[in-house]
């Protein structure tokens, strides 16, 4: 459910910000006093286009803020909504609400943000995307459309969307089957030659057999051994000079040397450890603490000597092992690890390209298999909407009899089309004015206020099965009055038990069902022209229903009517 909404430099808005209740909300003023804005803000909060041209004369940025409330939605709904906002690591407020904003420089760059973070503008979409849907004239001509038709079908029944989902995967398979058998077939020759080409590769990268990691090591075991007598040296001369001649000598040391470090340093330690004073006794058990130090690198050093290479041919073995690895890099990767991996994916390619006779049978067996399965899901959808198409067209003449088309009939026309990604089937809302004539399709057929009606019934179908959720209805009520404008007031309050629903509209009929009346009001100065939203309670509604009523909001026969018509309204509501 959408709290508030605050808008700042948007259109002729400088600043207004407003506070939605749970039901039926409604906003009414003056044509040209900025309602189109408040629908604006809250197409940008959806990600929307972000327009330029809509910021306020004079200022740098427009910003639109909305807070959403999301306990009321339905379990599949807030788990959506939490994946989402864990995913852009949004936090709800102090009301435990969750504030989405949306800024538009003058310049043309937008920018937005949730729960206290900056995010893509699509990541603001699919958010409130489970909270929010707009419904203007524009989306009406959107359902004049095939494909939205369809989608309006799809929609209306909860069984097609698991029969939909089995038949886009059997789709998926039989089309990938295909393409693959095309391929096979089609494009044997280059095939062939990719065969050729990886084959090639793959054993040229097995003869040498790479390990792992193998290029790193050898530049550091060739460092080695181009400077192994130079280590051998050091090594062995600190040696001597902790352990002596001897203890160095089966290493190739021979040098002379006084009494070793390890002598001399034990020799000390052994001394100032026999001493009466203490503190000398503390400076042997350091030098001590020196001899063992000693020991381990004398260890280390033997150990350092004893993996020397001593095989004079070993360097330029490596250096030929080294080559035959870099005629590798330079061909398939930078590195070892990477040649590997395109090793192991042009190995993958190799096994899943097979142009043999028995192949390419299993493979038409393949595709034939999966168009059956195909086929068969498909039938099973058709089935499935044939069946909601009637309770669809049912549902739709239902309410257009109940909005001041008495005899009116919509029909839902279901029929077979080649294989896509939908099904088999193509939907076509057809409209007869009554029951003498054949129903004709509805782009062509239908008048204005007929297909606001139309439209609107098909909404009003459509959005009662949701939950939890803000449903805006911008205007879709224009064209129509009288007896239908007063139906279409009460189909919205019936709506609003279960969501929360936002209204503009010019018809007094609608704005008496309002649980909140919202007005906004124009201000035209010698320089500036400014809008403010407010609400409205007692009197002040009765005289903005009065001035919709004719205009007459200082006549007290156009109160007496606006109050008569907002109590038999407001009677109503009490009742459902």
């Amino acid at each position: 459910m959408l709290t508030e909404i605050t808008i700042d430099n948007l259109g002729v808005i400088p600043h207004s910000s407003v506070e939605f209740s749970p039901g039926l909300n409604v906003l009414t003023g003056e044509t040209g006093a900025g309602k189109t804005m408040v629908v604006t803000g809250l197409r940008l909060l959806t990600g929307g286009r972000a327009d330029a041209s809509k910021v306020r004369t004079g200022a740098t940025q427009a910003t639109v803020e909305g807070a959403f409330n999301t306990s009321m939605l339905i379990d599949v709904a807030r788990d959506a909504i939490t994946a989402i906002t864990d995913d852009a690591g949004a936090a709800p407020d102090e009301n435990d609400e969750f504030l989405a904003a949306r800024s538009v420089k003058a310049t043309g760059r937008s920018r937005a943000h949730l729960g206290g973070r900056t995010v893509p503008a699509a990541t603001l979409a699919e958010f409130t995307s489970h909270l929010l849907t707009i419904h203007g004239q524009n989306d009406q001509l959107r359902l004049l459309a095939p494909a939205e038709q369809l989608a309006a079908l799809d929609a209306f029944d909860p069984a097609i969307a698991p029969l939909k989902e089995r038949y886009r995967a059997a789709y998926t398979t039989w089309r990938a089957a295909t393409k693959d058998l095309r391929e096979r077939t089609e494009k044997r020759r280059e095939l062939a030659q990719e065969v050729d080409r990886l084959q090639f590769a793959v054993d040229e990268i097995d003869g040498i057999d790479p390990q792992d990691g193998e290029d790193t090591e050898l530049v550091s075991t060739i460092n080695r051994l181009q400077d192994v007598d130079a280590l051998r040296e050091s090594a062995q001369l600190a040696l001597v000079a902790i352990d002596g001649a001897e203890a160095a000598g089966e290493f190739g040391g021979g040098a002379e040397s006084a009494e070793p470090a390890s002598t001399l340093i034990g020799q000390a330690a052994s001394s100032l450890q026999q001493s009466s004073d203490g503190h000398l006794r503390e400076l042997g058990s350091q030098l001590a603490d020196v001899a063992a130090v000693l020991t381990d690198v004398s260890g280390e050093l033997g150990t350092f000597l004893s993996d020397l290479p001593s095989d004079p041919d070993e360097l330029e073995r490596l250096l030929q092992r080294q080559q035959e690895l870099k005629s590798l890099t330079r061909k398939y990767a930078p590195d070892i690890a990477g040649v590997l991996a395109w090793r192991e994916k042009a190995a993958k390619r190799l096994a899943s390209i097979d142009t043999s006779a028995e192949a390419i049978e299993e493979l038409k067996k393949r595709v034939a298999a999966s168009e059956k399965e195909m086929i068969t899901a498909a039938k099973s959808l058709t089935k499935a909407r044939t069946a909601a198409a009637k309770d669809l067209e049912k549902a739709v003449t239902e309410e257009l009899r109940g909005l001041a088309m008495p005899k009116a009939r919509i029909t839902v026309a279901v029929e077979s089309q080649d294989y896509d990604r939908d099904g088999a089937d193509s939907v076509e809302l057809r409209l007869a004015p009554n029951d003498a004539l054949e129903p004709q399709p509805l782009a062509s057929s239908a008048s204005g206020g007929e297909l606001s009606r139309v439209m609107l019934a098909l909404e009003l179908i459509l959005s009662s099965q949701q939950g939890g959720s803000t449903l805006v209805f911008d205007e879709v009520d224009a064209g129509v009055g009288g007896r239908a404008a007063v139906e279409i007031g009460r189909r919205l309050a019936r709506l609003a038990q279960n969501n929360q629903v936002i209204v503009v509209t010019h018809l007094p009929q609608v704005a008496a069902y309002a649980t909140t009346h919202l007005h906004v009001s124009k201000n035209v100065g010698d320089e500036t022209v400014t809008s403010g939203v407010d609400v409205l309670e007692g009197d002040a509604r009765i005289d903005e229903l009065a001035r919709m009523l004719a205009g007459m909001d200082d006549s007290e026969t156009g109160r007496a009517h606006a109050t008569e018509l907002f109590e038999r309204a407001q009677a109503e509501i009490d009742d459902f």
